[in-house]
């Protein structure tokens, strides 16, 4: 008979510790209800004592949830877990989080304590959180950097203290499958009282054996992965979610002894919708959500797939939520098409975002002959994505030429309806456009990355523009993204959506800390 495996995403707390992911409670949110809606079983929801900010989104995902499971990180002592406790308060699960670091190296030179001091404070800790909570979660950081009997006595401590589950992290990615699967064995056969807790593994990528670990680690007994949506997380991320879940899905031979409830059809728009919030994009041949993951172009693998799928393929677009772009949509489609194709891919809108969206869809079918699933997906996440902003684009004039000095006239629409018209000159259409903007809000701007994508093929396309900016010289890069089928408007819209993060951010005074597991 299976076993439920548990998979617990950290998206929101690990992932968003990587550079340039940092989100606000809102995007939090956002993210939070995506996930509940593929199914994960517990979601971490940030580092609550970390700032005001992640305090914040910690106790908003707890309140906007239904169902899952959601925990809040802490460090081993009083303070910490008291503060992710009253984050926790509302959550229909609530788990607390907590977590000391085991091997020699983080002892001696960050904690500066002995073997016996960390067994004390790992003890004294989870018995505290158990005081508090029911669900409690210890995390051995650098488990396998750790001695392997004084990390069996650290399990052996934290269940009898009251843990539920036990994470054995592979802190630094440092470890490999045949090794990983070994130490997991040795706590499943070694530790008396395993069996009143679920073992938990949480695996970083700096060797690209992250998902290798995991897999290795269920295989030995564990049945609680810890993963994020695209892999993102420190350094080079951390188990990807998507690959994780589909591995046991698509090799159900193997891995017939666990049972996995995601949702494998919400993969695609939680990857997506991650994108969109942060505006870093997945590379084109990643697993699963890679805009290649299911795209054939060698003339012998198309033979093949046109005669008989499995040749190529061991798995269906479909299966993980890729759209299929079947369905073709232009300016002579209607609102019933339109809604269709939107419920196709999986959004519920309320009839006014429906009208604004039908509206935006009509404009672009104006501008481009076929609207394909990307562009709709565009029109949804951009206008969710303006739904709080300090400035709009209202107006854009750009006079440019090879023997004319590239001079760009905007008009912006503040929050409070104030409309304000500038011009200014630059090296280009929009750099020109860029101190126009800046003149415009008084707010300077560095502007420190630049990308063009196009979101669908031809040449009437909807390009996205990507942005990182470093305002009023904070030293943060912020990044913003635009959509539209001109690549100026495009970049002024990118320019705005980042400059509004930034004051969102600044008015929220958000400060986020390195720690984690």
């Amino acid at each position: 008979m299976s076993e439920k495996l548990v998979i617990f995403d950290t998206t929101l707390r690990d992932g968003e510790q990587a550079p340039g992911f940092s989100m606000n409670v809102d995007e939090k949110v956002r993210l939070a209800l995506q996930m509940e809606k593929l199914g994960v079983d517990v979601i971490e929801a940030g580092f609550p004592i970390s700032s005001v900010g992640d305090f914040e989104a910690v106790k908003k995902v707890a309140e906007s949830v239904k169902e899952i499971g959601v925990a809040g990180l802490c460090r081993a002592n009083k303070k910490d877990i008291e503060d992710g406790w009253e984050a926790l308060q509302s959550a229909p699960r609530a788990r607390i989080h907590t977590f000391i670091a085991t091997s020699d190296i983080h002892m001696k030179h960050k904690l500066k304590k002995d073997k016996e001091e960390v067994l004390t404070i790992a003890e004294d800790s989870v018995k505290f959180a158990r005081n508090l909570c029911e669900d409690v979660e210890f995390s051995a950081e650098d488990a396998t950097r750790t001695d392997l009997d004084f990390l069996c006595r650290v399990v052996e401590t934290v269940i009898n203290a009251g843990a539920k589950t036990v994470n054995i992290p592979d802190t630094v990615g440092y470890t490999a499958p045949i090794e990983f699967e070994q130490i997991i064995s040795t706590i499943m056969n070694k530790v008396p009282n395993v069996d009143k807790a679920n073992i938990s593994v949480h695996c970083h990528n700096d060797l690209g054996l992250a998902v290798a670990n995991s897999l290795a680690a269920i295989k030995a007994g564990a049945r609680q992965v810890e993963c994020t949506i695209n892999g993102i997380g420190e350094r080079a991320g951390n188990a990807s979610l998507e690959e994780v879940v589909m591995s046991l899905y698509v090799r159900k031979d193997l891995f017939d002894y666990v049972n996995c409830t995601v949702n494998t059809s919400e993969l695609y728009r939680a990857s997506r919708l991650l994108t969109s919030i942060t505006g870093v994009e997945v590379q084109p041949n990643k697993a699963i959500v890679g805009k290649n993951a299911f795209a054939h172009e060698a003339g012998i693998h198309q033979d093949g797939v046109l005669k008989e799928r499995t040749t190529y393929e061991i798995m269906t677009p479909e299966s993980v939520g890729f759209p299929s772009n079947k369905l073709v949509l232009g300016k002579h489609s209607g609102r019933h098409a339109f809604v269709q194709r939107l419920q196709d891919l999986g959004f519920e809108l309320q009839s006014y975002d429906l009208e604004k969206a039908f509206a935006k869809f009509k404009e672009l079918a104006d501008k481009k002959k076929e609207v394909y699933d990307e562009d709709l997906e565009t029109i949804i996440e951009n206008q969710i994505s303006e739904a709080k902003e300090f400035y709009s684009l209202e107006y854009l004039n750009i006079v440019s030429g090879n023997t004319s000095i590239p001079t760009s006239t905007v008009q912006i629409v503040d929050e409070k309806g104030n409309i304000t018209t500038d011009a200014s000159t630059g090296d280009g259409p929009v750099d020109a456009s860029f101190k126009a903007i800046e003149r415009i809000t008084g707010i300077p701007g560095r502007l420190k990355k630049y990308r063009i994508n196009a979101v669908t093929a031809g040449k009437d396309a909807q390009g996205e523009v990507v942005v990182s900016v470093d305002f009023e010289k904070s030293g943060n890069e912020i990044t913003g993204r635009g959509y539209s089928t001109d690549v100026v408007e495009a970049s002024a819209k990118a320019y705005l959506n980042a400059l509004n993060r930034y004051l969102l951010r600044k008015n929220s005074k958000i400060k986020k800390t390195s720690e984690g597991i």
